[in-house]
């Protein structure tokens, strides 16, 4: 079964249309460079250049990957009621097994943001509490749009809501603020207002100052300003609490999710800063390992310079260096130049 599938995995890559435009000309020239990276042994099974493919697919921008996408049917299949390729399931697995020398990287980085980012968020349900991190991390870094399509992808890949799904198998206190943050989709407009901006802050500080801090995360008042306010706004309300009261809200704060929360949300190249350092650890655990291939596939193209000059700030030691001195192979190669990309030329 996997040869048949094998056979038609490599046919169906070679298969181009042509396009007309000069990008799409460009595009496809690049697709058709990238079938080569394939081939078929005389043992009949799947093999890759791997030094072909990445040197592409790491100068491949979103256009670039939605393209290929499209024009590789066989493995990226349009789903039927919303707007988003994803990625036959038994190919997948195949797929992943034929990239482990890229720890997964490269069918993350090729794979539809949407779908990558519903698959993520249902492997961390089924890992428990040690893994909810990340949908905070999921819920609280993407736009309102992104979050919107990723609970599309949850639907059409599992038959279920995210929401019903959070509900049902998150226990305890986080259960409710889980189920806000991935249910939001937030205004991302300018307008703010000062009056609703004070509130928020005096409100937030009347909570933090009179609650139990092991249970503000169930707090009414917090849950509602975390998870409903506007980004600009939020950041706003932080301000203004530490012009009132003298010291950042994460230091009033004890609940690691809550700090988790209110950096992802205000202060993203922090947040993610701290990921990475925990990735890359002597003594990081599995969980921890696996987001150093997860934020630099989904913030190659978002902030990563950004996130590279904060650990570069934070940590004196170059991003780029700490990915070389801890992975191997293809695998750092494509992680380093995807951080390259980002930076200045002659920078590290």
């Amino acid at each position: 079964m996997m040869e048949v599938k094998d056979t038609i995995l490599v046919a169906s890559i070679k298969r181009r249309k042509k396009q007309t435009n000069k990008e799409g000309k460009t595009i496809m020239s690049s697709s058709d460079a990238l079938a080569k990276s394939f081939s078929v042994s005389h043992s009949g099974l799947f093999g890759v250049d791997e030094k072909s493919m990445l040197e592409i697919l790491v100068k491949w921008q979103p256009e670039h990957l939605s393209t290929f996408r499209n024009e590789t049917s066989s493995i990226f299949l349009k789903d039927e009621r919303f707007s988003f390729e994803k990625c036959e399931e038994i190919l997948l697995k195949f797929l992943k097994r034929e990239f482990k020398r890229f720890k997964d990287v490269v069918v993350q980085w090729t794979m539809h943001p949407w779908e990558r980012d519903a698959l993520k968020a249902r492997k961390a349900l089924k890992r428990g509490s040690q893994a909810y991190g990340l949908l905070i991390e999921l819920a609280c870094t993407r736009s309102s749009d992104e979050l919107l399509g990723a609970r599309r992808a949850y639907q059409s890949l599992y038959s279920e809501s995210i929401e019903e799904d959070v509900a049902c198998r998150v226990e305890g206190i986080q259960r409710q603020f889980l189920v806000a943050l991935v249910s939001s989709y937030r205004y991302e407009g300018s307008r703010m207002n000062d009056v609703a901006i004070e509130s928020d802050a005096q409100k937030l500080n009347k909570a933090i100052r009179n609650g139990d801090k092991t249970m503000l995360i169930k707090d009414e008042e917090i849950v509602r300003i975390l998870t409903t306010r506007s980004k600009p706004h939020l950041e706003a309300v932080f301000k203004c609490y530490y012009d009132d009261f003298g010291k950042d809200i994460a230091e009033d704060l004890d609940e690691p999710s809550l700090k988790d929360i209110i950096y992802s949300l205000y202060a993203p190249p922090m947040y993610f800063r701290k990921i990475l350092y925990s990735a890359m650890k002597a003594n990081a655990t599995e969980n921890e390992k696996e987001a150093l291939s997860r934020v630099i596939v989904t913030q190659a193209n978002v902030d990563m310079k950004d996130i590279a000059e904060e650990y570069d700030r934070q940590y004196k030691t170059p991003l780029t260096q700490k990915i070389e001195d801890v992975a191997l192979g293809n695998y750092k190669d494509f992680l380093v130049r995807l951080v390259q990309r980002a930076l200045p030329k002659g920078s590290d």
